[in-house]
């Protein structure tokens, strides 16, 4: 990778880190919202915002890391490969693994449940269609801001599922850990993941602000 495509990945790091951060923030505060307006009903539904929030996420990944893939090589094949691996691999990270790790040890006893095992069907038919779909319409922008929305609501509701019962202040540092789930985890799924696998280089100066 160059050292003007190093660059650009760099800054489009920066650019995302105050939104993500501020989107992280505003969900935990929503969630304690939504927990002290009702907190049975509330704790009730989270475990089925999780399974629709996770497949929606891979579905919306792999339309941005293919869109951007498809930019510079035009292999449907290998496009939809890298939309598909990078979708759940690094989507399975930030929705699930990394809040698995953060949750313990904050002595949150947070359980391990992965979709692609427990439904691999669904999850590689999501991360297939959503390839198609970037592949077809090279959506980026959109798609990257949905993936980065999606994936703190999806890690954020992993931790209130899986996790003891929650405070506010507890909600508060999850939401600080979901920041962390989602802000390497989403821009290294989008930019960086698809760039690995394109050998030439980036000659539009513009060519990632698409």
């Amino acid at each position: 990778m160059n050292k003007k495509r190093k660059s650009k990945i760099i800054g489009e790091l920066k650019h995302h880190s105050p939104f993500t951060l501020a989107a992280s923030l505003l969900a935990g505060v929503l969630v304690v919202i939504l927990y002290l307006i009702n907190k049975e009903y509330f704790v009730g539904t989270i475990p089925a915002l999780f399974e629709i929030m996770h497949p929606a996420h891979v579905l919306i990944s792999a339309m941005a890391t293919s869109a951007i893939y498809w930019k510079y090589n035009k292999s449907i094949i290998k496009t939809i490969l890298v939309g598909i691996s990078g979708a759940i691999f690094i989507g399975s990270f930030s929705d699930v693994i990394f809040p698995w790790i953060a949750g313990n040890l904050f002595s949150l006893h947070t359980h391990f449940h992965l979709p692609i095992i427990e439904n691999p069907i669904l999850i590689i038919s999501v991360a297939f269609i959503g390839s198609i779909i970037g592949m077809s319409f090279g959506i980026f922008r959109l798609s990257h801001s949905l993936h980065v929305f999606l994936s703190i609501f999806a890690s954020l509701f992993y931790l209130l599922t899986f996790s003891i019962e929650m405070n506010f202040l507890a909600i508060l540092l999850v939401s600080f850990l979901v920041f962390l789930a989602v802000y390497l985890p989403c821009c290294i799924s989008d930019i960086v993941f698809p760039l690995l696998f394109i050998k030439k280089s980036c000659k539009n100066p513009s060519c990632l602000k698409d």
